[in-house]
């Protein structure tokens, strides 16, 4: 089978990135042909197929150029549809699964995909077909005015406090709209039952949403059974990840060591704020590193104040045996349970350090079960065997 996956970026940027890269992988070793459609980035993985990627869109340029692509390529891009459409004519692919294509690509390459009658999938990696600022959040809080009226966007300034940004997603919004993504996508992949359920709730149909948890590369399964007298952060370190309230929680436990690791724009200040022995900021470290800092530490907590989706940090915390203290918001209730973690209010600092301090003291967590649990319910190899069967089913029906 020849597959196209397209996603913005083609590094290990983000969770969405981190998948894309992995999908890949996991097509290739089960023998399928896989082309990559992304925009240019200096950063972005070799690819054969690099010619065929439109320029890069930097929303941080000053460049008067660079400024009327940022307004017209979410609406309409002749340089994304044409060399799009090189790529069609050149790979002739059976399928298209798309990722995080928003803004910078646009759903333009869904509807030209459509227009050959090529089937097309999407896994959603967050809010954006919903929620123009993709996240539900306004002024950090939860905000969901955009469910029923898109035009909230520009009234609140959701995107970045500009008017113009906002604009802009507001008129992207009107233009894609879901009865017109409806018509393009053969299915819409949802990697939480919060997600599919925000998504109908939104109007789009249930039988064209299936609901998949995103998976861990098979070598990651490995419980780790010795652990050490710390915690760990992993993820990005931005106000939606709640690190305020981790550190907030975290200061007031000076016996407890917390190790963070990523990097994001709150780092900076938040190590100078939060500056204490038993506080360390490692900033963004390669798996190998990762999986040893994980693997020992008593447990893993994830303080998200928006609603994540399937976070991969979870997943790999799980495939290594370590337990997970969750905030009790959006897709993470799903992949926690007594037997793996415990949850606790977003937001909430006297709650959560509460929870650190129990969490510390348990010494019966069953590191092997949590892990070969994890492996059931995310394994790449029953990742892969539910996709094709989506694949299948979907092109025998068409």
């Amino acid at each position: 089978m020849k597959i196209i996956l397209s996603n913005k970026y083609y590094y290990p940027r983000g969770g969405d990135c981190v998948h894309v890269i992995a999908l890949q992988k996991l097509l290739e070793e089960h023998g399928h042909e896989v082309a990559i459609f992304t925009m240019q980035h200096p950063e972005n993985l070799p690819s054969n197929y690099s010619r065929f990627w439109p320029s890069l869109l930097d929303y941080s340029s000053r460049n008067p150029g660079n400024l009327k692509e940022s307004v017209l390529r979410p609406l309409f891009s002749k340089e994304v549809r044409n060399k799009w459409n090189d790529l069609l004519d050149k790979f002739k692919p059976n399928i298209v699964h798309l990722h995080n294509i928003h803004t910078q690509l646009s759903p333009i390459i869904a509807e030209e995909a459509w227009r050959r009658s090529i089937p097309v999938y999407w896994t959603l990696h967050d809010y954006k077909l919903i929620c123009p600022s993709y996240s539900f959040l306004r002024d950090g809080k939860v905000c969901e005015e955009c469910l029923k009226d898109k035009k909230s966007v520009i009234k609140h300034r959701c995107i970045k406090g500009s008017l113009i940004g906002s604009l802009i997603g507001y008129l992207e919004a009107k233009k894609w709209s879901h009865a017109k993504l409806e018509k393009y996508t053969i299915s819409f992949i949802s990697p939480s039952l919060f997600l599919k359920d925000k998504m109908e709730e939104a109007g789009y149909l249930a039988a064209h949403i299936t609901q998949l948890y995103n998976f861990a590369s098979t070598e990651k399964f490995k419980a780790i059974t010795e652990k050490e007298d710390y915690y760990v952060y992993l993820g990005r370190i931005s106000q939606e990840k709640g690190l305020n309230t981790l550190l907030e929680a975290a200061i007031r436990k000076p016996q407890y060591k917390l190790i963070v690791i990523g990097d994001g724009p709150m780092r900076s200040n938040l190590e100078k704020k939060y500056a204490a022995n038993h506080i360390d900021f490692l900033g963004f470290k390669p798996w190998i590193e990762i999986e040893q800092l994980l693997g020992k530490s008593k447990f893993m907590v994830i303080s998200s104040e928006w609603y994540e989706n399937n976070p991969l940090s979870i997943i790999e915390s799980l495939a290594l045996g370590t337990p997970v203290l969750g905030a009790a918001i959006g897709g993470i209730p799903e992949l926690i349970n007594a037997e793996n973690g415990r949850l606790f209010k977003a937001g909430d600092i006297q709650d959560l350090s509460n929870q650190i301090s129990e969490m510390m003291t348990i010494s019966d967590w069953n590191y092997q079960k949590i892990s070969a649990s994890a492996n059931i319910r995310f394994s790449s190899e029953n990742y892969y065997n539910e996709l094709m069967s989506l694949y299948n089913k979907k092109i025998d029906n068409s």
